[in-house]
């Protein structure tokens, strides 16, 4: 089996982010499953423009890169306000053609019982609107600040069984996307 590169986005630039645990816990897993996963972090593209020539923009240049040469994505995104953060949509929204018919998955995140399932909606029409094929249902993280212990060990072992899931149906997608 050929081994799918998977850019893993932590979608949050808010200090004291706790979907940081959950991106670096997805990211061993992904790599302790085989797969090439390497993780990118939305504050190394701080832009606050929303209107530029994202053709010249250096922000978005490393993205740009790991998405085209992506097998497929996973976001690590937490809910803010019943939504996505919005250094999140900047940084998405910097790139369109590179999406196209590439597999998704989502590890939604929050302090709440719902694990970011009112994010996982509003983000859902975004994603089929950029073309990226959803491999659901997302992973969700709920009441994110009782999950890890202090060394950031997952403290819930099911969550190994939905990620092992996950991986499996995004190499299923890439396979039959290519």
């Amino acid at each position: 089996m050929p081994q799918l590169y998977v850019p893993i986005l932590l979608g949050t630039g808010r200090e004291g982010r706790q979907s940081e645990k959950v991106a670096r816990f997805v990211l061993a897993q992904a790599k302790a499953a085989g797969l090439d996963a390497e993780l990118f972090d939305v504050r190394d593209y701080g832009s606050a423009v929303t209107i530029p020539s994202w053709e010249k923009n250096p922000c978005a240049k490393q993205w740009q890169t790991a998405v085209k040469q992506a097998d497929a994505l996973i976001m690590v995104i937490p809910e803010y306000n019943h939504s996505f953060p919005g250094e999140f949509k900047i940084l998405l929204d910097s790139l369109f053609k590179e999406y196209v018919k590439k597999p998704v998955g989502l590890c939604a995140v929050s302090s709440g019982a719902f694990g970011g399932a009112r994010m996982a909606e509003q983000l859902m029409p975004v994603f089929n609107y950029l073309q990226m094929v959803w491999v659901g249902p997302p992973v969700y993280f709920p009441k994110i600040k009782e999950l890890f212990d202090e060394d950031g060990n997952i403290k819930d072992d099911s969550f190994l069984e939905k990620l092992k899931k996950l991986f499996a149906d995004l190499r299923w997608y890439s396979a039959k996307l290519k």
